[in-house]
């Protein structure tokens, strides 16, 4: 019972944030502002009581504190930022997984499995780049987490027993 309603909530989340893009970036970009301003006190906070025993690694948790506060009020307020951030993480996995697959076939030939794990590893490369690109823009990458949001709903259908 418990996956079905899961189900239905992230199929109706999801087809809610089809509709509705932009205001499913900000929902997205806002939370995770806030989850990275809460890492962000706690590392000033853990820098301001280290300072006592360790000046060096006080100061370096009080750097990355103030790192993670402009990153989190970045996050907030910006939500343009989140799109940038999800379509450099999709480009840099994209060509990881390109290289990868690459050296699995150079490496791979007399075994099979490795030759098709390293076609598998440049098309999906291929295609987290692509994906890269519509995440670029807040209205794509709005959409990409509501088709997400209805895929996953769909599978907690089909995984309830």
């Amino acid at each position: 019972m418990k996956n079905v309603v899961t189900g239905l909530l992230a199929i109706i989340l999801g087809l809610i944030i089809i509709a509705f893009p932009l205001a499913g970036v900000i929902a997205v970009s806002v939370l995770a502002g806030f989850a990275v301003l809460i890492l962000a006190i706690w590392f000033l906070l853990a820098g301001i009581m280290e300072m006592e025993s360790s000046k060096t690694v006080g100061i370096l948790y009080v750097i990355l504190g103030l790192i993670a506060l402009i990153f989190a009020f970045g996050l907030i307020f910006n939500p343009a930022l989140i799109s940038f951030i999800s379509g450099l993480v999709l480009y840099l996995a994209g060509i990881l997984m390109i290289v990868a697959g690459i050296i699995s076939l150079l490496g791979g030939m007399e075994q099979k499995h490795r030759v098709w794990g390293g076609v598998l590893g440049i098309i999906l490369g291929i295609i987290y780049i692509i994906l890269g690109t519509y995440a670029f823009s807040p209205v794509y990458l709005g959409i990409l987490i509501g088709i997400w949001l209805v895929i996953t709903g769909i599978f907690s259908f089909l995984g309830e027993d």
